[in-house]
């Protein structure tokens, strides 16, 4: 008896230009049960309790606070629901515009002075070959002094008399002695010169990290070019760091944008609220007499700063994504 195999039905023709494995999984679909396979149900489980601490310690405040920008209340008596009014009271508010002009003028001066010297000073000293890791312990050192301490040691050295350890300085070179803190014309330049020399560390060794990831054979061809060493920082190292720049840059507006130390322990706002920050009036707002001020304000004014830098982080990185990739 002879068995004859049974032809196999023709298979179904393939969808023109579809990639088989992206049909498979067309006829796939993913469901519950593939996904608990998948690992999927480990991977929750083992991201569950930093959900958790981020949703309570992150999300959770910020829900709060948006909740009381539309109350009144001082944390003290129940809260009142008052809409927009907390909005309207501190745009309303004169001081506000000075707060705002500020910080802006803080801002500026921090990204004049405080942005390209940590770039600089990281290039020079990738140049060094002998006592680098020194230079970056010095560099890294006022990162290390608590912030408050290195405010109070500036403000000692700030003294406005001519025995003060800056205007004696000065005075070696023949100059006159200036009132510093005391004076609404360089009282916010000052706070820029502490804010600068405390930050620029950190900014320091981030440079150096992403130095090292710089091809030297790139260093190599520009000097067989004859590039000088302005012509390498830049036409090779400037465009070989412009990730980090960007990244740095929008990490110091956002810093400089909350600035609050550097007025309320150098000057409190003054001279003549010369130096009043937008965070330093939400804290008015919020502690402006031994019973509480108003929360709601407070709130509503870093709701408003929230939205504002968001929407500038945004914008930037809508911008530069391009350029910073190409």
């Amino acid at each position: 008896m002879t068995l004859t195999a049974k032809p196999h039905a023709a298979a179904p023709p393939a969808d023109e230009g579809v990639p088989p494995a992206a049909s498979v999984h067309r006829t796939r679909p993913r469901n519950l049960r593939t996904w608990v396979r998948g690992g999927g149900l480990s991977t929750l489980v083992f991201l569950a309790p930093m959900l958790v601490v981020f949703g309570i310690f992150s999300w959770s405040p910020i829900v709060q606070s948006i909740v009381m920008s539309f109350q009144q209340t001082n944390l003290l008596d129940p809260p009142t629901w008052v809409g927009l009014d907390n909005f309207a009271a501190v745009l309303s508010d004169p001081l506000l515009g000075t707060a705002v002009l500020n910080t802006l003028y803080f801002a500026v001066l921090a990204l004049l002075f405080g942005f390209p010297l940590p770039i600089l000073v990281a290039v020079l000293m990738s140049e060094v070959r002998r006592g680098k890791g020194f230079y970056s312990a010095l560099a890294y050192l006022p990162v290390v002094v608590p912030p408050v301490v290195a405010v109070l040691l500036w403000k000692v050295f700030y003294d406005a008399s001519p025995t003060g350890l800056f205007n004696t300085i000065l005075g070696w070179f023949g100059i006159p002695a200036q009132p510093w803190l005391q004076s609404s014309a360089t009282a916010m330049p000052s706070l820029v010169l502490e804010a600068t020399w405390a930050g620029a560390g950190g900014s320091i060794i981030i440079y150096l990290a992403a130095l090292l990831a710089v091809p030297p054979e790139l260093y190599d061809a520009a000097e067989v070019d004859g590039a000088s060493i302005w012509n390498k920082i830049w036409h090779v190292t400037l465009p070989q760091l412009r990730g980090i720049l960007f990244i740095m840059l929008i990490l110091q507006v956002i810093a400089t944008a909350q600035v609050f130390l550097e007025p309320y322990l150098f000057t409190g706002g003054g001279p003549n609220n010369a130096t009043v920050t937008i965070l330093l009036l939400i804290y008015r707002y919020a502690f402006q007499n031994s019973l509480g001020g108003d929360y709601g304000e407070a709130t509503a004014l870093s709701v408003m700063l929230a939205v504002v830098l968001a929407l500038l982080s945004w914008l930037y990185f809508k911008l530069t994504n391009r350029w910073s990739t190409s």
